[in-house]
């Protein structure tokens, strides 16, 4: 039972427990929708200051190794985030924002436990649109490196189908890389249909661009801006991730034109 004179220290340990809780899972799940390493760091940080902790973090391609001090009570505590949720520029854009009201307006953690909560459970909506859009944009990519109409109409086809087997071979959790080997060799045999059945002028172009949405550009990026901010071990892992994907890419590619008789083959 306790006395007057001993103080109750329950809910400044909740309260404490909820920071580190709320730190580590929000670094695991900014690693793994995409974000840099130095805005990693710079959110992270700035969500400590707010509720009186400093921390100071060790970022690898799949992993966040957090090393957090009370400032008042000068405890430790350390734990390990790993990256959760997939390449999400919303999600990023929105837990940056939690942060920066956090620091702002001194949002009581139990309030920013729910926001946070709220941002990673939320389902991305209007999904039926995104393989279309997708197909539309690399028909684009198509017609800015010269293609004609049927060039754009045939990767346009590719996008989509390569596309569609990417999210369900996602969905039944297929290793990523045989995913890639997978879609670039269906939207290669599909792009290469203009060779196949004599469809316009540019059907090299075709085939050329109907694999350009499986290009790892957000790995490369990150390891590129890692690199320029001195995280070397993190940005040497995004490179040999990017990397290897896009051999994967090119192994479907070379696989897919193989088969259709196409090019150098």
């Amino acid at each position: 039972m306790k006395t007057a004179e001993q103080p109750d220290h329950t809910t400044t340990d909740h309260r404490t427990t909820m920071v580190r809780d709320l730190l580590t899972d929000y670094a695991g799940w900014l690693l793994g929708c995409g974000a840099t390493c130095i805005r990693l760091e710079k959110n992270l940080k700035r969500i400590a200051a707010a509720y009186g902790q400093d921390v100071e973090i060790t970022i690898s391609p799949h992993h966040v190794h957090l090393y957090i001090v009370d400032r008042h009570e000068r405890t430790v505590f350390t734990s390990i985030a790993t990256a959760k949720g997939a390449t999400s520029f919303d999600t990023i854009t929105r837990l940056s924002t939690l942060s920066w009201r956090i620091a702002d307006t001194a949002i009581d953690i139990t309030r920013a436990r729910r926001m946070f909560d709220t941002i990673v459970n939320d389902r991305p909506r209007h999904t039926w649109a995104v393989a279309p859009l997708v197909a539309l944009a690399n028909a684009s990519f198509c017609r800015l490196f010269g293609g004609d109409l049927q060039a754009m109409a045939i990767v346009f086809m590719a996008t989509l189908a390569g596309y569609n087997l990417k999210l369900w071979l996602m969905s039944m959790h297929a290793d990523l890389r045989l995913t890639f080997i997978l879609c670039s060799f269906a939207s290669a045999v599909i792009g290469a249909s203009g060779y196949l059945f004599g469809l316009g002028d540019t059907p090299q172009i075709a085939i050329g661009t109907s694999i350009l949405y499986l290009v790892p550009g957000v790995p490369f990026l990150n390891s590129f801006s890692d690199m320029l901010h001195r995280f070397y071990i993190c940005s040497f892992g995004r490179l040999m991730d990017a990397t290897v994907l896009t051999a994967c890419l090119s192994i479907g590619l070379c696989a897919g034109m193989m088969v259709m008789g196409v090019g150098m083959f």
